[in-house]
């Protein structure tokens, strides 16, 4: 079985190329892009957050994991509805704010990243000095990360 770096490598190469990646749905039955969703979540403060569900990081094991694949395998897996709360805004009001369960967080979180790997090297900003077909297409700034709306902004007009 392929690890999670060396199948988004791939991706990021398919994207880049522009090329289709097919059998998408059959990347969320690796265990490795578990393990690395749950890297990257678990150092979040937010991890220990109950959603919907008292489901939080502490319950994480990989049984807990192979459930989730086994669920989306069978096309049996269920998103929990999510937990709504309001916070305060600094004006007095309030704001909604949505708290997922932890499966649904993890299994987001795997999609997030392959999409991300696909879609991520064809989001560059385009830049009128390059050459026309050197252009890529120019994506909003919210899908820079690391970077300030304003640089991104600012780098796509010259």
């Amino acid at each position: 079985m392929r690890t999670a770096e060396t199948i988004l490598n791939i991706i990021r190469e398919r994207g880049q190329r522009g090329l289709p990646v097919e059998d998408v749905y059959r990347l969320l039955y690796n265990p490795d892009l578990y393990l690395r969703a749950y890297a990257k979540l678990n150092s979040n403060a937010g991890a220990m957050t109950p959603g919907a569900t008292p489901e939080t990081v502490d319950g994480m094991s990989l049984e807990k994991i192979n459930t989730i694949i086994k669920a989306l395998r069978s096309e049996r897996y269920r998103w929990t509805p999510v937990r709504r709360t309001y916070i305060p805004k600094k004006n007095g009001k309030l704001r909604p704010l949505g708290m997922p369960s932890w499966s649904d967080k993890l299994l987001q979180e795997v999609i997030r990243s392959i999409l991300e790997a696909y879609y991520e090297p064809q989001c560059t900003p385009t830049f009128s000095r390059l050459p026309t077909q050197t252009r890529v297409p120019y994506c909003p700034e919210g899908s820079y990360p690391k970077r300030s709306s304003y640089k991104v902004v600012y780098r796509g007009r010259y």
